[in-house]
């Protein structure tokens, strides 16, 4: 019953996290640059951030629970050795390429948010989104026994 909760709380996680990316970058993106409005990103983070980024928490927290499931205390997960390895190390390059990304718009681009660095943002919007997509891509494949 708790492998079956923690895929559901995952998968849940995943929703949020690449349909907001998903939202941001097929809809808000292409209007801030049309108009040159980098606001429109601004209204659209101040709604999304908070419950994103947990939802990207959520999915780091059953991950790792999963992977444990699957790999007690973590051993050989990394080994390259089934398809199952393979996936989960490709999700955490997923991840930490997210979290990179993320933290540098965070931290770096979005506080001097303006009409001249928004093209910058969008990079990283659409970055962060592939990555995203690229996570439930992977995601299937662990669930399906592989995508080949």
């Amino acid at each position: 019953m708790l492998f079956k909760l923690l895929v559901i709380l995952h998968t849940l996680g995943a929703t949020v996290w690449t349909g907001g990316h998903l939202v941001l970058a097929v809809t808000v993106l292409p209007l801030a640059m049309q108009n040159r409005d980098p606001d429109r990103i601004h209204t659209f983070e101040e709604h999304f951030e908070g419950f994103g980024l947990a939802s990207l928490l959520l999915q780091t927290i059953t991950g790792v629970w999963l992977t444990w499931i699957y790999f007690p205390g973590f051993q050989n997960f990394l080994a390259f050795q089934s398809y199952l390895s393979i996936y989960i190390a490709i999700k955490l390059s997923l991840l930490l390429g997210t979290l990179a990304l993320a933290l540098h718009a965070r931290f770096f681009i979005i506080p001097k948010l303006t009409q001249e660095t928004l093209n910058e943002l969008a990079f990283h919007i659409i970055g962060v989104t592939t990555l995203a997509v690229l996570f439930v891509v992977m995601g299937v494949g662990i669930r399906l026994g592989g995508l080949s």
